[in-house]
């Protein structure tokens, strides 16, 4: 069976990390990949190379020569899709900039994944993703609300990069959607700076009365605790119901007289939290890791080992799951690496083999791939299309996070999305006023006859329907895919869930700090104990992975009348974020940073303490003569390794952050200040460009959120509407259907619901 993407042409000019990830993201659906190299082959030497450039074509061109640079020319006039993530300005200069790539292909879709903005100030500085870390505020936000000190701590893990990447599929599927319908290509920039937003996301959220922001009532429910063996569980018991689970499973009765299992009282009490945190401490140090894990696995509560991404490459379910599957590589042998993301079950990626070695393709590619490239389509219709998604109609029973995640991006590139929330869920429609903008929101109890009876009305006419409730809980709703395909047989149906949809984990629930935990982010970020890093990525990742298997399947849904089942989870997520060194393969060694006083990868590359605060240097060794003539930093150039580090760190704690800035970004290198979350969501250019929105919410007042980040000329993004009042829109939804009259009586009965559901 073919991909989605099958018979689609990109040429990827892309290097680093986020060009190259898009580009294998592409050809995992299915997309015909060319990867334009200098001569010499990738610019950075990485085994991560195996990963991003597995099953495409390799060709290197000087695009510099003359007859290279024509070369390139004809690649792109015979492409459907370009990636490029060189600073903004360098593709013009080389005759290959959007506009003229564009006028020559009309239908082309030309992505640019810069580190800044073309209009951002700092658009020529060199965008390092430790740059971009310190500029986000990745580094200086505790994930735990935690932290052993004042000081940045640097995560491995590329998340501004990925973003980039993640932002830009997203993107390039929905411009082959408007494609699809008008004929016309267009421009996307997708910078990493913005496309972080993605990832801060409820980090950035700020209900401005504190009287109406809603209390963090976990307390000792969600922790990660020691065990009997010295390893460590992530434990999650966010709900009354997980609690009661857990009390039952591991016969705690005596706590459930002593109103310990109470959640919201015990979080109000200092002194109940103190005794709780201490005894469930007591408590996990009288089992294994391992033991734990499946007992309250059992349960049907959350908890996982805390594994080294090492272990959870080589671990049963992370196999079975094909999170982790084997490529044999040419250079490397049999690797481990990250799995397809997202999997599409009518139109099914695959790794289609791996990466090739530098310019093997190139009479392959320069012959008989372009002699075979299509006769231009028809020119574009007279009428374009405004949002890529026009028309379409999203059902989204989604929760929490990710799956909300996922119909906001629809939502944000045109669809109309019903948000159907349950009217008895305990602690409301959490996350709301960060997922639900630009939604409807209908509360419909799902449980009753007369709910399912609406669920169906609702459902025959829709699109697109997304789910993440846990494998299997829908299915006793009698919601799931086969049974809808049925009555919708087009029907596009996404399930989102922790752990993935295949293997012996595939029913247990999870979250945000489990994913991090199987898959080797805590573990990397702990010293003295597990720390969850910065921001929820993978819930955030997941539901953008969702977003672009919609997006996918409804350009094949376009392509062949056909709709399917989309799948995509949380620890799939996690791979890929990791995917600069999530690969395994005999003579691999971990050595990416860990730890709470990571602060670099190498001197050059590396976090230092300025008089006024902290600021992150990014440059190359062959720049080291120049940051040795800066002002201040005589004598660098003739040192390495630690003398390098020690030198830097105590120069540039005699001078201001700005003083810094200006100095070595003079000679080429990039440098960020670290922010905090609150400092960025306040900047001005941040706000003036949509990414921090500051907008009145009924009821609650003045939220602030973060806004969609990427830009397509033709079909942009936007916000929508602020979040409306969780069940506020369900007779404009069934009067717009017809269903008006059902409205009273569906009220009177408790089926949909308008008031009394909190949105926290």
């Amino acid at each position: 069976m073919a991909g989605a993407l099958d018979g689609i042409r990109v040429v990827d000019f892309g290097h680093y990390i986020a060009g190259p990830l898009a580009g294998m993201l592409l050809a995992d659906q299915g997309a015909d990949v060319v990867k334009i190299d200098p001569p010499g082959g990738p610019r950075w030497d990485t085994p991560a190379n195996a990963t991003w450039n597995r099953a495409k074509r390799s060709v290197t061109l000087d695009l510099k020569d003359p007859d290279d640079l024509e070369a390139a020319r004809r690649l792109v006039a015979s492409a459907d899709v370009l990636i490029e993530n060189f600073r903004p300005g360098v593709m013009e200069r080389l005759g290959l900039g959007a506009d003229a790539m564009i006028e020559a292909n009309p239908r082309l879709i030309y992505c640019s994944i810069p580190g800044f903005a073309a209009d951002d100030p700092r658009a020529g500085m060199a965008a390092w993703e430790g740059v971009l870390g310190a500029a986000t505020a990745t580094y200086t936000n505790a994930g735990d609300g935690l932290a052993r000190s004042n000081n940045p701590v640097l995560t491995a893990v590329p998340i501004s990069s990925s973003y980039g990447a993640f932002l830009g599929v997203v993107s390039i599927a929905m411009a082959l959607n408007a494609r699809e319908r008008d004929g016309a290509g267009q421009r996307i920039e997708a910078p990493l700076f913005d496309a972080t937003f993605a990832a801060i996301g409820s980090a950035g959220l700020l209900v401005h009365d504190p009287a109406k922001r809603s209390p963090d009532r976990s307390a000792g429910w969600v922790n990660q605790y020691e065990c009997s063996d010295g390893r460590w569980v992530m434990f999650h018991a966010a709900n009354q119901r997980f609690i009661d689970r857990f009390i039952d499973k591991v016969g705690l009765d005596d706590w459930r007289e002593e109103g310990l299992h109470l959640s919201e009282e015990v979080a109000e009490d200092p002194e109940k939290t103190a005794e709780l945190l201490r005894r469930m401490t007591a408590l996990f140090k009288t089992r294994t890791a391992k033991e734990w894990e499946q007992l309250v696995s059992d349960a049907l509560v959350c908890c996982s080992v805390i594994y080294e991404s090492s272990e959870w490459m080589r671990e049963e379910h992370a196999r079975a799951s094909k999170q982790v599957i084997e490529v044999e590589d040419p250079g490397y042998g049999t690797m481990l690496q990250p799995g397809v993301n997202p999997r599409l079950y009518g139109s099914p990626g695959e790794v289609r083999g791996p990466a090739p070695a530098p310019d093997a393709d190139r009479d392959e590619v320069l012959g008989p791939w372009l002699e075979g490239a299509p006769e231009p389509a028809s020119p574009p219709q007279t009428r374009l299309l405004r949002k890529a998604l026009e028309g379409i109609k999203v059902l989204d029973l989604c929760i929490i996070l990710a799956g909300p995640t996922c119909g906001r991006t629809l939502a944000e590139f045109g669809a109309e999305v019903v948000k159907i929330d349950d009217p008895n869920r305990p602690g409301g429609v959490r996350m709301h006023n960060d997922v639900n903008r630009g939604k409807q929101s209908v509360l419909l109890d799902l449980k009753t006859e007369e709910g399912r009876e609406l669920f169906w009305k609702l459902a025959g006419e829709a699109d697109v329907v997304a789910q993440n409730l846990r494998a299997g809980r829908i299915d006793l709703l009698g919601l799931d895919y086969e049974e809808l395909r049925k009555r919708n047989p087009n029907v596009v149906y996404a399930s989102m869930n922790a752990y993935g949809h295949e293997g012996p984990w595939e029913e247990r629930p999870g979250w945000e700090q489990l994913a991090q935990a199987a898959a080797g982010m805590q573990a990397r970020f702990a010293s003295d104990r597990p720390y969850r890093q910065a921001f929820p990525i993978n819930d955030y990742g997941t539901g953008l992975m969702g977003a672009y298997g919609v997006a996918l399947a409804l350009f094949h849904r376009q392509r062949t009348g056909e709709g399917q089942h989309v799948k995509a989870a949380l620890a799939y997520t996690a791979c890929t974020l990791q995917s600069l060194f999530f690969q395994d393969y005999e003579g691999k060694v971990w050595d990416e940073p860990r730890g709470q006083d990571a602060l670099g990868w190498n001197p050059l590359q590396h976090l230092y303490r300025a008089s006024d605060g902290w600021l992150f240097l990014g440059a190359t060794p062959d720049q080291l003569p120049a940051i040795g003539g800066v002002e201040g930093l005589e004598g660098a150039a003739g040192l390495e390794g630690d003398a390098l580090r020690e030198f830097l760190a105590e120069r540039i704690a005699r001078a201001t952050a700005e003083e810094w800035t200006e100095r070595l970004t003079a000679v080429g290198a990039g440098v960020a200040p670290t922010r905090s979350v609150r400092e960025l969501m306040a900047d001005e250019w941040v706000q003036d460009h949509g990414l921090s929105l500051t907008r009145e919410h009924t009821e609650i007042g003045l939220v602030t959120t973060n806004g969609p980040s990427p830009r397509l000329s033709r079909t942009p993004p936007e916000p929508g509407d602020p979040a409306s009042k969780p069940g506020s829109d369900a007779r404009e939804v069934l009067e717009a259907r017809g269903l008006g009259e059902d409205y009273e009586r569906l009220l009177a009965g408790g089926v949909i619901a308008i008031d009394g559901v909190v949105a926290s």
